[in-house]
């Protein structure tokens, strides 16, 4: 009970001071300035294969590298579709669970909730206020997101990209680790820092993309599609809490082709050209290594070699995950405290865009 009450008391003093922090210019950008890194993930559903080997393993990586890196739960984008409020607050605290057991270190990184930070929004209507209406109806997500919602995809859908722009260019952020299906997004974040740079000053650094190693990891059961949390084929996805069963299933039950040797080309032979690019992923050997050492093995074998390398690199992490759950109230101060730091680079930020847009 004291050690809650130290939390929420060390909390508040963290959101006092930052809410009556004097708002500070910020410098304009210098090309030798300190790198920054952002990146955010929604809490709705289990992390899958694909997430944790394009996104998670990168931003593990990039906390050893010099300048802050920030690493956000997305949750106002996760409400662009239909949430059940309980189930999205447990979501939150899962994806922390999950952040943590996959190597995100509070002590390396901030990590923090998108929705306890105002400024995030309050920046995205200033940035909303910049874009033509048809630049955004033209994004690719927007089009593909619309037609499976049968053109029935909400406002917010529509412009979740300018709240994306704002979560990267509230804290100056210089790198942002994205994936290949981000690319066109990120395209919009620099276009909207230059716009905003010619109107009222050199103000924002245009960040750069940073494309992870791995692409797109494709669907078990259609490897023409990127591996997707929505997919309605429950055999397609790999998630990163699956039992050792359950993964097996899913790669036995992989879609490759009729030839049996174990090759790499993923023109010609998309689905075995996914099981070497997993392989090698979560092993660390190079492709070539892969299919030297698979030489002989059938794709059938092949498939539950794949399988075993993904159990043994799951299994810690799994373990990790269902200790941390079962104490809310670490992963609440982890939160608490990532977004009080947060909040603290934002708040001086925000003011000196007001002050450059003509607020008081």
């Amino acid at each position: 009970m004291a050690l809650h009450s130290m939390r929420k008391t060390r909390g508040c003093w963290s959101f006092i001071r930052a809410l009556h922090k004097r708002p500070e210019a910020a410098p304009a950008p210098q090309k030798d300035a300190v790198r920054r890194v952002f990146s955010g993930i929604q809490p709705t559903g289990i992390p899958h294969l694909g997430n944790y080997l394009g996104a998670i393993e990168c931003w593990v990586r990039l906390q050893s590298e010099p300048g802050p890196v920030l690493y956000s739960i997305v949750d106002l984008h996760s409400i662009t579709v239909p949430q059940d409020p309980a189930i999205l607050q447990q979501s939150i605290l899962d994806m922390t669970a999950t952040l943590l057991a996959c190597g995100i270190n509070p002590e390396k990184s901030i990590l923090f909730q998108q929705s306890q930070v105002a400024e995030h929004t309050q920046l995205s209507w200033i940035l909303t206020c910049m874009v033509r209406l048809p630049r955004l109806q033209h994004l690719h997500q927007w089009k593909a997101k619309t037609t499976k919602q049968k053109q029935d995809g909400t406002v917010g859908l529509l412009t979740y990209p300018m709240l994306q722009a704002a979560d990267v260019l509230l804290y100056k952020s210089t790198h942002v680790p994205v994936g290949e299906d981000q690319v066109q997004h990120m395209e919009l974040v620099q276009d909207l820092a230059r716009s905003f740079n010619k109107k009222y000053g050199e103000f924002f650094p245009v960040p750069k993309s940073i494309l992870t190693s791995m692409k797109k990891v494709k669907s078990l059961r259609d490897p023409s599609a990127k591996m997707s949390k929505s997919d309605p084929d429950k055999l397609a996805t790999v998630r990163i809490t699956d039992s050792p069963e359950e993964i097996v299933q899913k790669f036995c039950k992989a879609v490759t082709d009729f030839t049996s040797e174990v090759t790499y080309d993923p023109a010609s032979r998309e689905g075995v050209s996914n099981m070497v690019a997993i392989h090698s992923a979560v092993t660390g050997l190079p492709v070539e290594d892969v299919i030297r050492q698979s030489a002989g093995i059938d794709t059938a074998r092949y498939k539950l070699l794949v399988a075993d390398a993904v159990i043994e690199k799951f299994a810690p992490i799994k373990s990790e995950i269902e200790k941390l759950k079962t104490d809310k109230d670490y992963l609440e101060k982890v939160l608490q405290v990532g977004s009080a730091k947060a909040k603290e680079l934002a708040y001086p930020v925000c003011q000196e865009v007001k002050k450059l847009v003509g607020f008081l």
